[in-house]
């Protein structure tokens, strides 16, 4: 068991009212978040509100990019090549460089959403992608663990901040259940904690197929835009601490 744990959420993914006040409410509880960047959702105004609220509270910032997507909120494979995606993944890469840039806090990683970090994690074309951005950027890449865009990263001797979701069902071989499939959101509260506390503790959890799999991770992530995720967040951190956790960024 670590002594310390990142906690991350998704953030800037919906510019209403309520949303911007949720995912400013969520940065007082997590340690680091990722800021949508245009892909699937953001723009230069949620990007800047998001960038100066993790300043203030000195968290860990990181670009959140994705397939070009907004219709479907990146949630869809693309058929796109691989010189269209990353000419469009540069675009996003370079927006939210220049508004952390202006708004004075650096970015510490690289963290796809979506349907492109589910791909990514074993498809070696699109592992290459993000880990040469990565590297291009010199921003440190967010996923799974024991996955091919990790075995890329330490080839490529790059940070690799491994990461494992709270409300997340997982497979068997330790990927996310699809979200087409019935019970792929944990949507209670109780069991997204005890899957929290079990991925921080280093203990097995219960896949989707009722296997126990164990997942070694540095950073948990809770979705914003789940019902009840602010509640689980301030929830979830009390649980981290009273077990002796220290709720901190991946240095």
């Amino acid at each position: 068991m670590t002594s310390a744990i990142d906690l991350n959420a998704d953030l800037g993914e919906d510019e209403s009212p309520a949303g911007i006040a949720r995912d400013i409410a969520i940065m007082d509880i997590v340690s680091s978040c990722n800021i949508a960047c245009g892909g699937h959702a953001g723009s230069p105004a949620s990007m800047r509100t998001m960038l100066a609220a993790a300043k203030s509270r000195h968290i860990a910032a990181g670009a959140h990019p994705s397939y070009p997507d907004r219709s479907g909120f990146g949630r869809q494979s693309m058929n796109i090549t691989l010189e269209d995606l990353e000419a469009c993944l540069t675009s996003q890469l370079h927006d939210i460089t220049t508004i952390a840039e202006q708004a004075g806090i650096p970015l510490r990683h690289l963290k796809p959403h979506g349907a492109l970090y589910n791909d990514a994690q074993d498809d070696p074309e699109l592992a290459g992608l993000l880990v040469e951005l990565a590297k291009g950027s010199n921003l440190a890449l967010v996923g799974m663990p024991r996955s091919l865009i990790q075995k890329k990263a330490m080839a490529r001797k790059i940070s690799f901040i491994a990461e494992a979701f709270i409300d997340r069902r997982y497979t068997g071989n330790g990927r996310l259940t699809p979200r087409s499939e019935a019970g792929a959101v944990l949507a209670d509260e109780d069991e997204r904690l005890g899957q929290g506390l079990a991925l921080a503790q280093g203990t097995e959890l219960t896949a989707k197929d009722g296997s126990l799999l164990k997942i070694d991770a540095h950073s948990l992530c809770l979705h914003s835009d789940s019902d009840g995720a602010l509640e689980t967040a301030k929830k979830m951190r009390r649980a981290l601490e009273n077990v002796g956790l220290v709720i901190r960024p991946v240095s």
